[in-house]
């Protein structure tokens, strides 16, 4: 499936739920069922939908101090979660912190449409030097047919430095050409955190259109406005829970709020696109 048939809206949203920490992590919970992580979720999930986001993205967000090597267990409970909670009106994606494989795999066997992951580059990160393999992902793709989960590709990942002297705009046209991803997601510092709004402009015009730039952190209903005239879509989590901690569950009152002002700036887009016309 394309981008386009994924998200026929315009400027679309991604709202993350965010998994309690799963077994073998060190937050988990003893005792913690199934049952009880698809009641937990499941509500935050009611919540998003209810508020009208476009699209849900699952994630392992809790499974702190992060690692590089996702375990058998956190994608199985995950996808055990995800088999009774996927919604089937509207798209939804994954995210496992941080394994690429582990994600796609997990795409696969939930039918997501797309995953974000960290897919390419080099960084010094809190979980140590992170260097990803895209070319062991994109081939893992193809050898468990599944080639129609899209693959988002955050160039600017939270926790981490990227080594050597690229700018933002080359590793954005590199990405797009040697790795072939199919949306560019530009983040802050860590989770919650803006990103640079000169680092989505400055990926946008590299790529020119090819693909979809996204503010992947730190969206608000105070600030989507501004971040929405430069970005294709975004993902936001922390911007929607109570408070606006990444911690806490969804807040109901603060998701209207932000597709309110979402709706806002998408009528903003068109009626500029459509000044530019005449």
């Amino acid at each position: 499936m394309t981008y386009a048939q994924l998200f026929p809206v315009a400027k679309p949203v991604i709202a993350m739920v965010h998994f309690p920490a799963l077994p073998g992590s060190p937050r988990h919970q003893r005792g913690t069922s199934v049952d009880e992580l698809v009641e937990r979720v499941g509500a935050d999930l009611d919540h998003l939908v209810s508020g009208g986001v476009d699209s849900v993205m699952f994630c392992n967000e809790d499974d702190r101090p992060y690692s590089l090597e996702v375990q058998l267990e956190t994608v199985a409970t995950m996808a055990a979660v995800i088999g009774q909670l996927r919604p089937l009106d509207r798209p939804f994606g994954v995210d496992v912190l941080w394994n690429p494989k582990s994600a796609m795999a997990l795409a696969k066997a939930t039918g997501a449409g797309f995953m974000r992951e960290v897919v390419t580059g080099v960084y010094e990160s809190d979980m140590g030097l992170w260097a990803p393999d895209a070319a062991e992902l994109y081939r893992y793709r193809r050898l468990i047919d599944a080639e129609q989960v899209l693959v988002m590709a955050n160039i600017t990942p939270e926790f981490a430095s990227p080594l050597g002297m690229r700018s933002v705009a080359q590793r954005a046209r590199s990405a797009l050409t040697s790795t072939l991803v199919d949306v560019l997601l530009i983040a802050g510092p860590m989770a919650g955190a803006e990103p640079d709004l000169a680092l989505i402009a400055e990926a946008t015009e590299a790529v020119g259109g090819r693909v979809p730039v996204f503010m992947n952190t730190g969206a608000t209903a105070e600030n989507i406005g501004r971040y929405l005239e430069v970005a294709d879509g975004v993902i936001v989590g922390s911007g929607l829970k109570v408070d606006g901690s990444t911690w806490n569950r969804v807040d109901p009152a603060r998701v209207v709020r932000f597709m309110e002002a979402v709706a806002v700036a998408r009528a903003a887009a068109a009626n500029g696109s459509s000044s530019a016309q005449r």
